[in-house]
């Protein structure tokens, strides 16, 4: 049947607003990814996001929508967002993973067929913590054609082998059922393990597993990588642990990103380190892997810092103040030292692509005042809510102190007790 003029000019529009909102998504993107920005996918595919809304889930998000796909999130709606709110094309569903809380799983349980056809072509679990709350997912397995878990690369047996690929030793927990992370998270990788088993009994192969390694750049509510580039930027005498050479892994949330939605539109199953980066081009064999030594290097040239970097010894460190711990460096004579030097070729065979260090920086320093106004505005409206309702205001920490960095003192303090010890 010939479309009436009505029927045309009715397509016509719903198509000039989409190809102007992915036009916009496409925008908005590329300025938060300029030195990787994106391109319209061959196939607009449907994905459903577990979460969504913390670190990794929002960098997912716009990239997806830069691409022309058709996403939703599911979440309790919550979540303070820290690159800014998801664009007003995602369809929002609310609930929670825990279906004894709330509405549970209900909005999604109330989501119909497209078309006859799944739900969804792809979901991506960003929010998976707890088996049982995973296992309860396995209610979509029917609807889409692909689950792609985020586990992590604590996933892995402490002692971690050097050099390890995903066929390394997996964590385990004495008491499968606990639901906590555990005094100093040391069940957060043992319930990840299981959360991996419950997504392959309920998709029967036809799922991706994806251990990152520390995810780094603009949204880290951690601070762990933050605290490198932002120390340097500062200057003055910095405390590099270990030596130079100690080898170090993180991965750019982007890339973390890019490599999901990959996953996404080209179904790929398997289980993928997503580790990086690569050693600095043109590295010596001796210097295999992107080291401590790299990282802080790099951070100095970006930020163009007049920084003084002081290596102190690690047992020095761990014999002068046992709790001195800075972030992402792995004391090289722990249990889980391997976790500097993990395989991740799996991944690049699949497509995923890791940018150079300093861009992660730049970024990560770009995005830094951003997040300290944002902490600002929390603390404040926190503190005004408190005394409305006649509470304690919370004691927070200034909105610039970074939370993965040493007490303040700490760093001075064994600066001076390094240079002040007796050598034989």
């Amino acid at each position: 049947m010939p479309l009436s003029r009505r029927d045309f000019l009715a397509t016509s529009a719903a198509t000039a607003a989409a190809y102007a909102l992915a036009a916009r998504s496409l925008a908005a993107y590329r300025r938060d990814d300029p030195a990787r920005p994106a391109k319209p996918a061959d196939k607009k595919i449907r994905i459903l996001i577990l979460g969504g809304t913390a670190f990794t889930g929002p960098h997912l998000v716009r990239l997806a929508l830069a691409r022309g796909h058709d996403v939703t999130v599911f979440n309790r709606g919550k979540t303070e967002q820290r690159i800014g709110s998801l664009p007003d094309s995602v369809h929002k569903l609310i609930g929670d993973r825990d279906p004894h809380k709330g509405q549970g799983l209900n909005a999604l349980d109330s989501m119909p067929p497209h078309n006859n056809m799944d739900t969804w072509d792809a979901i991506v679990d960003t929010s998976g913590y707890y088996p049982r709350h995973v296992r309860a997912t396995g209610m979509l397995a029917n609807r889409t054609k692909t689950y792609i878990y985020i586990s992590s690369i604590s996933a892995y047996q402490n002692p971690i082998p050097p050099n390890a690929d995903e066929s390394a030793p997996l964590a385990t927990l004495e008491d499968p059922k606990v639901e906590d992370m555990g005094k100093n998270f040391e069940n957060y990788g043992g319930l990840k393990v299981l959360c991996e088993k419950e997504v392959h009994k309920f998709m029967h192969g036809k799922c991706a597993i994806v251990r990152p390694t520390f995810i780094s750049g603009p949204g880290d509510p951690t601070d762990r990588f933050t605290y490198w580039p932002v120390r340097i930027s500062k200057g003055g005498e910095v405390l590099c642990p270990g030596t130079p050479e100690d080898p170090v892994q993180f991965i750019d949330v982007r890339d973390l990103a890019a490599f999901l939605l990959t996953l996404c539109e080209t179904q790929t199953y398997g289980t993928f380190n997503a580790c990086g980066p690569s050693a600095p081009a043109g590295a010596p064999a001796s210097h295999a892997h992107y080291t401590i030594g790299d990282l802080v290097n790099d951070c100095k040239h970006v930020s163009r810092s007049d920084a003084k970097l002081t290596w102190v010894d690690a047992d020095f460190l761990g014999k002068t103040d046992p709790e001195f711990n800075v972030p992402i460096w792995v004391p090289p004579q722990s249990e889980e030292a391997g976790m500097g030097t993990m395989k991740f070729d799996a991944a690049l065979k699949a497509g995923m692509k890791i940018r150079p260090p300093a861009d992660t920086i730049k970024a990560t320093l770009a995005w830094w005042p951003r997040e300290v106004a944002r902490r600002e505005r929390i603390a404040k409206e926190l503190t005004e809510q408190a005394k409305k309702e006649g509470k304690e205001p919370p004691k927070l920490p200034p909105a610039d102190v970074l939370r993965s960095a040493p007490r303040p003192g700490q760093e001075q303090a064994l600066l001076t007790a390094w240079h002040n010890r007796k050598t034989p």
